[in-house]
């Protein structure tokens, strides 16, 4: 039987990219992009569904599932995409409330009515996977977009705090954090300079590949770093223990 994948943030980028993949392979795949033309022409691609979804709201991310599983019976895969950069700085020129709220609204909040919407709905299939989109800014510092790296930093904890209850339920929860990637968050000069400089960067389809890869493992709770040329790599967080009195 063919997987049910839904991606977000799908019209363009990494979305788009695992959404060819997954097509490639036969499986069903849900669009879901605030960008009609982009989604449905990317969906009719891949011979999916698109579905007009503003992640920002948690009543389009329920719709979002609801449609899949009512449309294919089930759900085997979601993955978290969308996201947005830019959130600003601290300094006086460069501080903007409504940079910042849209930053949380789409990267954080977004997620968070995601995973809300797509856990029971994976549990209910008899189990699955669930991959969000973090960055390397969220597990290191970011000083070029503090706000953005916030919010990266925000969905590592979500998915490390809720992977052990949901992974109890069937269902895997994992995050991956691209390094440099060819999509719209990077202007062209900025490829440009970096290409220069020496660094890698990676193609859309490549990171694909890489959460197609986690998607069908078995663990769970992990935060993988993806740059090109390189396997996932997964971050080594540090343990700490509480300390107790008279220790």
């Amino acid at each position: 039987m063919a997987q049910v994948v839904v991606v977000t943030g799908a019209a363009s980028g990494i979305g788009a990219a695992v959404a060819r993949h997954f097509g490639g392979l036969g499986a069903h795949v849900v669009v879901a992009d605030i960008d009609k033309a982009g989604g449905e022409a990317v969906a009719k691609e891949v011979g999916g569904l698109f579905v007009r979804t503003d992640t920002t709201r948690e009543a389009d991310n329920l719709a979002l599932i609801a449609t899949a599983v009512e449309t294919y019976g089930g759900l085997d895969l979601v993955h978290l995409n969308a996201g947005v950069g830019d959130g600003g700085g601290f300094a006086e020129d460069d501080y903007d409330t409504e940079r910042q709220h849209r930053v949380l609204a789409v990267n954080l909040h977004g997620v968070m009515f995601g995973l809300h919407a797509a856990l029971p709905a994976l549990a209910a299939h008899g189990g699955g996977s669930l991959v969000v989109t973090s960055s390397m800014a969220g597990a290191s510092a970011a000083t070029f977009d503090p706000v953005y790296a916030g919010t990266k930093h925000g969905v590592i904890g979500l998915v490390r705090s809720l992977a052990p209850t949901w992974q109890e339920k069937g269902v895997r929860i994992n995050a991956i954090c691209p390094g440099f990637v060819r999509t719209s968050l990077l202007p062209a000069e900025t490829v440009d300079y970096l290409v220069g400089e020496g660094f890698a960067v990676a193609q859309p389809a490549e990171i694909a590949a890489s959460v197609a890869e986690i998607a069908a493992g078995e663990e769970a709770g992990r935060a993988y770093v993806l740059q090109a040329g390189r396997a996932p790599d997964p971050v080594s967080f540090p343990k700490f223990e509480l300390v107790r009195t008279g220790a």
